[in-house]
């Protein structure tokens, strides 16, 4: 799968304002806007033998994160799958029409949400864990 920017999936203010809507949309959608950090951490714990790093994507010019990808030895994961860091980012910068820069992301997932205003998993319609590691189970990672 080729990388594609998470902005071409953004919620609309109908998704935005009812979890259950945002929740019908299809996995690359759902894991694209609205639930990239869960898809991320659980990208992360899903192969604990690997030193996964969560990375931050914001304008170069901004604090707020509006999306989040696992990151392996320059191979980042995110709803597109696995693909060339450098691909991602360009394709969101090309995308989003702006100077876009990644960050580490250093705090856990629950200081993540509350710092960048996403919510945790209880916060779903549903329980998004399941998804997300089924939506990570059909990706080859680039080490198998």
């Amino acid at each position: 799968m080729t990388a594609e920017a998470a902005g071409a999936f953004r919620r609309t203010a109908l998704e935005r304002s009812d979890q259950r809507i945002a929740w019908d949309r299809p996995d690359q959608a759902f894991f694209a806007a609205g639930a990239c950090h869960i898809l991320a951490w659980v990208c992360r714990d899903s192969y604990p033998d690997r030193p996964i790093d969560i990375v931050g994507v914001r304008s170069a010019d901004g604090w707020q994160v509006f999306h989040a990808y696992a990151l392996w030895d320059g191979w980042a994961f995110d709803h597109s799958g696995w693909n060339p860091e450098p691909d991602l980012l360009a394709v969101n910068t090309t995308f989003e029409g702006r100077p876009l820069e990644s960050v580490k992301i250093v705090d856990g997932l629950a200081g993540f949400c509350e710092t960048h205003h996403s919510r945790m998993p209880h916060q779903y319609w549903q329980d998004p864990l399941p998804r997300a590691r089924d939506y990570v189970s059909r990706h080859t990672p680039p080490w198998a």
